[in-house]
């Protein structure tokens, strides 16, 4: 196929809208539903699509559809292209209504607890009609929606990946991951507890396929030992706190967070694997808003007292 079909203008943004959607939802059906538009208007859009690109975007199969080769790389396009189209009108819509905009954030546990909200707090004071949307997930979610467009930078554990070049990764501190329970359990009456210790007491882990739960466990396996089998994994602060506050569990969590809660506290127990780094993460080559480039600066200031604040419990 010729490149230039694309700009013929047969090639419409619905096309594009579609093709994500249909990916997004793994069926026709669902995609027009979630569109608000017939099954029909689907087909027959994904039908010109293809004629345009000349090949198969989907394999239909009797519970769905699955993208193809050449499906799969078209809409990873698509959606950098509608990520791009969004960026722009917001940048315009924040342009001509001066302090006005949004900024939307993706977040994980480490920086959640303390870097995000004080620099939230400061873009606030400085523009108080920015509104600023936080959505708490995995990572692995957290990055598709940042490649969708749908948030506009990350806040949490850096893993040094750039996403194939898709991304930037910006280090703003060096955390600590610690072993964590409530203050009084049982375990802070041992004497320099191993993870051999502990396990008798239930466990939160992080939930699997994430970078954090596989520096855990080799944790477990450097030790010698098997995954707690009295566990919960969870990626919710909140049900994480409570947890901790209301039962034994001991969990892995940054060390700025039982810090500023007297109901936590830290074991001594090492976990010299796991990685520390904290910062920001944002997609390659995509223009920022006004809105966000002030949120970055303000993440960037805050990280420089945190980095003060920790040099203690590093060293130590």
């Amino acid at each position: 196929m010729d490149p230039e079909r694309l700009l013929d203008g047969r090639l419409k943004l619905r096309h594009l809208v579609l093709l994500t959607t249909i990916a997004e939802h793994g069926s026709v059906m669902r995609a027009a539903e979630h569109l608000r538009v017939t099954q029909p208007v689907v087909t027959r859009g994904l039908r010109e699509l293809e004629a345009i690109l000349g090949a198969e975007v989907f394999d239909r199969g009797p519970r769905g559809v699955t993208p193809t080769v050449c499906g799969e790389a078209f809409i990873e396009h698509a959606q950098v292209v509608l990520a791009h189209i969004r960026k722009a009108g917001q940048h315009v819509a924040e342009l001509n209504s001066g302090q006005v905009g949004t900024v939307t954030v993706g977040a994980h546990l480490a920086g959640a607890g303390l870097l995000l909200p004080k620099a939230i707090t400061r873009l606030k004071r400085e523009r108080p009609r920015v509104t600023v949307v936080v959505k708490e997930a995995p990572p692995d979610v957290l990055l598709a929606d940042l490649m969708a467009g749908r948030v506009d930078l990350t806040v949490g554990r850096l893993n040094g990946s750039d996403h194939g070049g898709r991304t930037r990764q910006i280090q703003m501190y060096s955390e600590p991951v610690k072993l964590v329970t409530r203050a009084g359990h049982p375990a802070q009456a041992l004497d320099a507890p191993r993870l051999a210790d502990l396990m008798q007491f239930p466990w939160s882990l992080p939930v699997a396929h994430t970078a954090l739960r596989r520096e855990v466990e080799r944790v477990f396996f450097e030790a010698g030992l098997p995954l707690p089998e009295d566990r919960v994994e969870c990626t919710s602060i909140l049900t994480l706190r409570t947890l901790l506050e209301e039962s034994d569990t001991v969990a892995t969590l940054p060390v700025l967070i039982p810090q500023r809660d007297d109901r936590l506290a830290v074991l001594p127990t090492p976990l010299p694997s796991v990685s520390r780094l904290v910062g920001v993460t944002l997609p390659r080559d995509r223009a920022r808003s006004p809105s966000t480039q002030a949120l970055l600066q303000h993440l960037r200031d805050v990280s420089v007292d945190i980095r003060r604040s920790l040099l203690p419990a590093t060293d130590a």
